[in-house]
């Protein structure tokens, strides 16, 4: 016996001697009206239609709640709802007999007196059965959108499969003897059954459409060879028991589960026949329904058994259990009146009962107890060790990453603050760039004693979903002196480029490839990429893949014979930065064997015009940012002035018309919230095209630093004129700033005469109408550095280098990639974000 009964909230008997089954129960919104109805069928052939609402918990039915009452010809063996008609994608009840499908719509008109609203059921269309039916399912076969197909098992082994108002085809199911529940999986696109051997079969509608067609099974050996292929199952699990019911559950779009109750035990399955558990049951079941849980990965389970009790396991372990007043065939659960989980059971003469699960009030109130005396120091204690955990947690927690993949590493970063002297409050800040993220960038110290340090740490990890430009930090400590004067010391760590990147496969093609020279003999990647490379992998010596978290992909080429280096992607922006981790890596390999004369150099020619189109995107989304900004401006005036005239009709003593303007407020109003997303979103973009385009334009001012062989000061005035702002404003942007500055260094140390010289540069910085002169003084630039140019700071004119025009990029035919395929490096397993990671950084700031 149970402990809890079933709470009963509406019950009633459905006639005198009627029988019920399984598939006599269905609850959905069968009219379209946003509230469930049940709907139950009988073996005599009545078609019952019930709303409840009682009045209070436990009322008998009334006779508004039954809403429809109506006797067909034929027995009903299912009744089900969905979208079985073509053109619309309205529900509709399908009523299945022993040698017909019929699909009715569900309509009601509300009536105009004491008796409540007319309901009534049309028929839509018939399908004649040329077997006898034992039960059916329905769902978007094939994937198909906006509708509902429908599959019917007959009694001898035959699927008829119906789209909607015509028959498609029908198949026979091999080694058939007797029917089985049987159900479909949306998620797989297959129909799922329990055979006669007492197995769990799975079978692909796309395998059922091009099987052979279940008409040609009569025919001659001749016909069945040419009619089509044979049925194959798709998946096949011995039970070793016959089965009740099947049922698919899913959690979301991605994980689903199959349910199958046996005679004495219940399974659960993967969508591919793997076995997730399984519970044994020491009851004799009558019905079951799965249903997903509040908590999240586990599945509760109603099973009603012969006992007249109702179980509910989660997963496997028995969470509750009610008694009954009947043995229930169908269980379902419903949301009525607002009321959300009402079981709906039914027995098989006719019992239908909606109750709800849980106990009495109870109103046994607990005796007061004696007050203690509060010990105040244990509760200090107590505090101040919660209040150390809470910053301990704080430190190390992480911020939630934008980027859509599955685990995204993080660096943690350690950071110690030392002074030789006596500093006050010292605050230490820690500033990546966009959009690498840091959690927790602000610490505030006590006053360090002379010869004293402070340790914090902290994680760094990728929150935008694209590539960083840089892989820098940088901390800064501010303090005072004992006499008051303000210090300031700062300090630059390295990010590792596993932080946003992991190896991949490397490709064939790309749209965009450089070729780096060097003036020694290539380096197997498994020495200078030894954290990228697999050791076990001979094909990653001269080849090696990588791949961003945001996807780009980025493939590294060593020649076997020449002493030249390829990096090849589809985006020119994802070549920067391991272009400039091969150069680091390459210089750090050859200083530790003592070669002093190592140098790399550029001989092809530098992609000015995928550059450009970088530089058009990103004035093309500035653009649209002051259109947006014209179009909220005009909005907002036209806004208050509504206002205004509103407030003015309001105050006004003689009450006055409105004249429709609180639409038109309502209007703007609405107008100004999309035009504010729209801008919010355009700056997002925009900030993710600056970075790019930074990403862009130091690969190439390092391109030409190796094509020019510049040296580090005339790099530094590259860097100064290319990337002047480290954050792109409206008032202020990136085009005008770099084309005043290549400008001023057009007229003066790339000059050509001292007339050019003389000019000089006046007025505001505005934001020009286009590109076409930035890109003009951009190729003028590389053009001057390649008759010879050179980048000084003095205004005196430059003496004439004879330097090399730039050619094309010749190809590296001996690499293996263009002779076999590569097979894929083994990836390393990167934590998640908020867990620390392995690499660190340790910078020291003495102040």
């Amino acid at each position: 016996m149970s402990l809890f009964k079933a709470r009963d909230w509406w019950s009633t008997t459905l006639g005198e001697k009627e029988e019920f089954d399984q598939g006599c129960l269905c609850v959905a919104d069968v009219d379209n009206s946003g509230q469930d109805k049940i709907i139950v069928g009988s073996y005599m052939g009545y078609l019952r239609i019930f709303h409840p609402h009682p009045v209070k918990p436990g009322d008998d039915m009334q006779a508004e709640d039954l809403l429809l009452e109506v006797q067909l010809q034929e027995p009903i063996l299912q009744v089900e709802v969905g979208k079985f008609v073509s053109g619309t994608e309205g529900l509709h009840l399908a009523v299945l007999h022993c040698r017909k499908l019929c699909v009715y719509a569900v309509s009601g008109t509300q009536g105009n007196v004491e008796h409540g609203n007319q309901y009534q059921i049309k028929l839509m269309y018939e399908h004649n059965l040329q077997r006898t039916a034992c039960n059916m399912t329905y769902g978007p076969f094939g994937g198909v959108k906006g509708r509902d197909l429908i599959c019917i098992q007959s009694m001898d082994g035959m699927l008829m499969l119906f789209e909607q108002e015509s028959y498609a085809f029908g198949r026979f199911l091999p080694g058939f003897l007797l029917p089985g529940p049987l159900t479909y999986s949306s998620r797989t696109d297959s129909f799922i059954t329990v055979s006669s051997c007492r197995q769990v079969e799975s079978y692909k509608y796309q395998v059922l459409v091009f099987a052979t067609d279940a008409e040609a099974r009569q025919e001659t050996v001749q016909k069945k060879l040419s009619s089509g292929k044979r049925l194959a199952v798709d998946w096949v699990l011995n039970i070793g028991e016959q089965a009740l019911d099947i049922c698919i559950v899913s959690f979301n779009q991605a994980v689903s589960s199959v349910f199958v109750l046996g005679e004495r035990n219940l399974f659960c399955l993967k969508d591919n026949g793997q076995l997730r558990f399984m519970k044994k049951l020491d009851y004799s079941p009558s019905c079951f329904l799965p249903y997903c849980s509040v908590k999240e990965g586990t599945i509760n389970t109603l099973v009603g058994n012969h006992s007249n009790v109702l179980n509910i396991y989660q997963d496997v372990t028995l969470k509750w259990a009610a008694q009954l007043s009947h043995v229930p065939v169908s269980v379902k659960v419903a949301n009525i009146q607002n009321l959300k989980g009402v079981i709906v059971t039914l027995s098989e003469n006719g019992h239908l009962q909606c109750s709800y699960l849980g106990t009495d009030p109870s109103f046994f109130q607990a005796p007061r107890i004696e007050s203690k005396e509060v010990n105040y120091e244990e509760f200090n204690a107590e505090m101040k060790e919660l209040q150390k955990i809470i910053r301990e947690a704080m430190k190390t927690q992480a911020i939630d990453s934008e980027v859509k993949a599955e685990v995204v590493p993080s660096v943690t970063v350690k950071v110690t603050v030392q002074s030789r002297v006596t500093a006050q409050k010292p605050n230490l800040s820690v500033c990546v760039q966009a959009p690498l993220a840091v959690t927790c960038d602000q610490f505030v110290f006590n006053d360090l004693e002379p010869d004293s340090s402070e340790t914090v740490v902290l994680s760094v990890f990728l929150k935008g979903n694209f590539p960083p430009s840089e892989l820098e930090g940088n901390c800064v400590v501010s303090c005072s002196a004992p006499t008051g004067i303000p210090k300031v010391a700062q300090c630059k760590f390295k990010l590792p480029l596993r932080l946003i990147c992991f190896p991949a496969q490397p490709s064939k093609s790309a749209n965009h490839k450089i070729t780096i020279d060097t003036n020694k003999p290539p380096i197997s990647f498994l020495t200078i990429f030894p954290d990228f490379a697999d050791p076990s992998e001979d094909d990653q010596a001269n080849v090696l893949g990588f791949q961003f978290l945001t996807g780009s992909k980025i493939t590294l080429l060593a020649s076997k014979t020449s002493q030249r280096y390829r990096i090849q992607s589809d985006q020119l922006e994802d070549l920067w930065l391991i272009t400039k981790e091969l150069t680091l890596r390459l210089e750090e390999h050859f200083k530790k064997q003592n070669c002093k004369d190592f140098a790399c150099t550029f001989s092809g020619s530098i992609p000015l015009q995928e550059y450009f189109e970088l530089i058009d995107r990103h004035f093309e989304l500035r653009l649209n940012a002051e259109k947006f900004r014209e179009l909220l401006s005009e909005r907002a005036v036209q806004f208050r002035a509504i206002e205004r005239r509103l407030l003015t009709r309001f105050k006004d003593k003689t009450p006055a018309p409105l004249q429709h303007l609180d639409t038109l407020l309502e209007g703007t109003f609405r107008e100004v919230i999309a035009l504010a997303d729209a801008a919010e979103e355009n700056q997002a973009n925009m900030f993710q095209a600056f970075t790019k385009l930074k990403s862009a334009t130091h690969l190439v001012i390092m391109l030409i630093s190796l094509w020019q062989k510049l040296n580090a000061d005339q790099i530094a005035i590259m860097e100064a004129a290319f990337l002047p702002l480290a954050e792109d404003t409206q008032e202020l942007g990136w085009e005008e700033t770099v084309d005043s500055a290549i400008s001023s260094l057009l007229r003066t140390c790339l000059s050509k005469s001292s007339k050019e010289q003389a000019l000089t540069l006046g007025g505001q910085l505005s934001m020009p109408k286009d590109t076409s002169r930035l890109k003009k003084n951009i190729s003028l630039f590389c053009d001057r550095l390649a008759k010879g140019g050179r980048l000084s700071l003095s205004t005196e004119s430059a003496t004439q280098q004879v330097a090399a025009v730039p050619g094309g990029c010749s190809t590296i035919p001996e690499s293996d990639l263009e002779e076999r395929v590569i097979v894929p490096g083994s990836t390393a397993t990167f934590t998640n974000h908020k867990h620390a990671a392995k690499q660190k950084s340790k910078p020291e700031i003495e102040g």
